[in-house]
């Protein structure tokens, strides 16, 4: 909530205050101030922007940052280095020990454009501590050859990607990177769903089945298989249809209970809608349907209406497709 979210800044304020006084922290109300709205382009609420060296000019913004830790470690690897240089392989283990998650960039040299996307990155995903080395010895020990970006989670190397001179994107990176924050497939309820709009992946793939039928446990597995191909690409989301809680997401995507098992993506920043063209739940079909929706040719299954302008007249609002993310969520 906006309070909640108010007051983990405040915090982060506090903390600051004390490490490093040059940083100012300050909040506006926009709804009397709609100069400033409009100057800054200021869609959501609440928006943090961050404002360097005194220039109005194109402040830094900072997306998807809820928790006072994570804004101090954010305006930190902005102001300061963004990763922590490893020299041996202890050092390399007491980091990825400290904290669930961890980040490491194996790299022959410390000065190229590889290094380079990977701090940046650093920058953008302040939940999880970054080191970058070049020691031959660190490398060997971890049987690491090229340059490379290694995600370890509870003290395990989950994914490797190797790194070649401007073929990765800082947000192909980022994106990749946030998804670690949730579990392969995440199953959707109240409480998750704020995580699940947390990571930057615009495309969403929802699988709608009861729980607890007969079919589930192999149907899950071929989801999960399909999951780790598609890892930074697509977000993988279960969706329980026994889970009366969750009938609003029945009604937007209209499944009824003879249509499951049924696949659906979503893409959140067009709102077009795609059924998944074959019925059974098995690797292949789930990987046809993602590779032909990321070539851009799958067929768009539900177009929203206009929204009408006296939506939001009335006590209860009319939602439509269009309007339905940036209204319930």
């Amino acid at each position: 909530s906006s309070q909640n979210f108010s007051e983990e800044f405040a915090e982060a304020a506090r903390q600051l205050k004390k490490e490093a006084p040059r940083i100012q922290f300050g909040k506006i109300d926009v709804t009397h101030q709609p100069d400033l709205r409009k100057e800054f382009n200021i869609q959501a609420f609440p928006t943090v922007k961050f404002f360097v060296n005194g220039s109005r000019e194109d402040p830094i913004d900072c997306k998807g940052v809820r928790q006072a830790s994570a804004f101090i470690t954010w305006v930190k690897r902005r102001t300061g280095p963004s990763t922590v240089l490893i020299n041996s392989t202890d050092q390399a283990e007491a980091l990825i020990k400290a904290d669930d998650l961890a980040v490491i960039g194996f790299f022959k040299e410390l000065h190229n454009d590889s290094v380079e996307v990977f701090c940046e990155t650093a920058r953008d995903v302040p939940e999880m501590p970054f080191g970058m080395t070049a020691s031959e010895d660190v490398c060997a020990d971890y049987g690491i050859q090229k340059n490379t970006l290694v995600v370890f989670k509870k003290g395990k190397p989950v994914h490797n990607e190797v790194l070649e001179d401007g073929r990765q994107n800082k947000l192909g990176l980022t994106r990749l990177i946030k998804t670690f924050t949730l579990d392969l497939v995440t199953e959707y309820s109240i409480e998750t769903s704020v995580k699940i709009f947390d990571v930057p992946v615009e495309n969403h793939i929802l699988l709608f089945t009861p729980t607890n039928s007969e079919t589930f446990s192999a149907i899950y597995e071929n989801y999960k298989s399909a999951a780790a191909e598609f890892r930074g690409k697509i977000l993988f989301v279960l969706v329980n249809t026994n889970e009366g809680r969750n009938g609003r997401i029945f009604e937007y995507f209209r499944i009824r209970d003879i249509d499951v098992p049924a696949v659906r993506i979503l893409n959140l920043t067009s709102d077009a809608r795609y059924k998944m063209p074959a019925d059974e739940v098995t690797v292949e079909n789930l990987r046809e349907f993602c590779q032909s929706y990321l070539n851009g040719k799958a067929k768009v299954h539900l177009s929203s209406e206009e929204i009408p302008e006296d939506w939001d007249k009335m006590p209860v609002k009319v939602l439509v497709g269009k309007n339905f993310n940036s209204i319930v969520f």
